[in-house]
Order: C-alpha cells, then structure tokens, then sequence
C-alpha cells in the first residue's frame, strides 16, 4: 500500500494532508526510523511501525481499544452536558478510515457516572457480536449500594426482576455481596441503566458502579482512569471466539 493511503487508513488527515506530511519530512517508516518523503512509496502494512511527526504508531488493519472510562465523561459522539470519551483519544483513532463513520466507535454505553472497562473498535461485526444480547457476552459490574445487603436482595436479582420497559424478568448471571454495601453483579444483556434499575427494583439503590470486565478480558490494574491502550491479538481472539454448544449428557 502507497504510503499516503497507509496514513489516511490510520487516520492522519485526508489524503492531500497525509501526502503533504510525507512530502515534509515528517514521516519516517520502520524499526529505523528512515524518513520517506515519497507519498507513493509502497510498503507492506502488516506489522508497519511509522513514525508521524515524532509520534510512533503500529499499523492496524481494524481497531480494537480498550479504555479505562472515568466518571463525567458521556459515551457520545455529541455529549449534551459532559465532555466525550473520545477527547480521550488521539485524533488518529477518532479519524481512522475517513467518511461519515470514521474513528472507533464505543462498544455499548456506559453512564457517565459510571467508570471502568469500555472497549472501541471501528470493527462493525465485533461492535455485534459484543452488544448482541444473543451472543450472552459477561460483563461484570462493581456496585456499591446505599442499604445494606441481605440473602433476599442477592436471591431476587438471580430469579429476576421486572423492569418498568418489559414485563419478561430480567436475571443477573451472577450475584454476589462481597461487603454489606459491594455488590458484584453479572450481566449478559445492555438494558437502559440495567444495573441501576435492577438494584432499585430490590429495594436498594447504586451509589457507585464500576465495570470490571467485560467477556474474558479484565481492566488492567495499571491502565488509569483516562487512559488506553490497544487489546492484544490474544484478548481479541479470547472475545470472538465461539463458546462451544453444550451436549446432552
């Protein structure tokens, strides 16, 4: 691929911006940093390491992010009263691939009162596959709660609630208080403020919430609130792949 269209895929402009960079000097292309400044220069993407106006980057065909959202950020392209998680991001992930769409995209919502893992992606068909309440992926929240605990509450929430938008109950995956007032929930689904509502439902009320993980892939411990980083080809591949179908016994 020519130079100039490696960069525009990556998001560093149009294409008449990305040939201008090169043709500056401000591009250098490999482990050794050579600058190039021939905006059709052709170079094999796979494993590409570049550098853009001393910034290094890693080419990738498809985007896949993880972030540690912070409380008062909305998970919005145009946030109405808090700034958006994708200030959070540099410009080339908000910019990747150009057009209506471009820039990864979050993958589901989080309040913006709520903090923790958010995965992005400008990846359609993995964008799906996590939010599709057919593919059941886990998502582990930490809740604090006003009222203290009891066994009733726990057991409500695993035999399932009513919300007010559905008449069908709404169960958790899994439950458990691991303090008079923590409460870690696991959902399977993405209903409007689930957690909140299904809390309230039992007579309590969320006074904080934290999502811990998402699938098999939990929030490092050393990525701070604000901060991000790219998902590993492993962790990719641990949250797409198929769970096997259960067989009678």
């Amino acid at each position: 691929m020519q130079l100039q269209d490696i960069l525009f895929s990556q998001g560093f402009g149009t294409r008449r911006i990305c040939c201008g960079l090169v043709q500056q000097g401000l591009v250098q292309v490999g482990h050794e940093g050579l600058t190039c400044t021939d905006p059709t220069e052709a170079f094999e993407e796979a494993g590409l390491v570049f550098r853009v106006q001393g910034e290094t980057w890693h080419y990738h065909a498809l985007a896949y992010l993880m972030l540690h959202k912070p409380a008062g950020y909305e998970c919005s392209q145009k946030p109405s009263t808090y700034p958006s998680i994708y200030t959070l991001l540099p410009g080339p992930l908000r910019n990747r691939g150009g057009g209506a769409a471009a820039g990864v995209q979050a993958v589901g919502r989080l309040d913006q009162d709520t903090t923790g893992l958010l995965l992005l992606s400008d990846d359609g068909k993995f964008i799906h596959r996590m939010t599709s309440p057919r593919h059941h992926v886990p998502k582990v929240y930490e809740v604090q709660v006003k009222h203290a605990l009891d066994d009733r509450q726990v057991a409500r929430l695993l035999d399932g609630v009513v919300l007010d938008d559905d008449p069908k109950p709404v169960c958790a995956a899994a439950c458990q208080a691991l303090s008079e007032r923590h409460l870690q929930l696991t959902l399977t689904e993405g209903k409007y403020h689930q957690v909140k509502r299904m809390v309230a439902a039992v007579g309590n009320r969320v006074e904080g919430l934290h999502r811990s993980s998402i699938g098999p892939v939990v929030l490092p411990n050393d990525l701070l609130p604000g901060q991000w980083r790219w998902l590993t080809a492993e962790e990719v591949q641990a949250l797409t792949q198929k769970v096997p179908a259960k067989t009678a016994a």
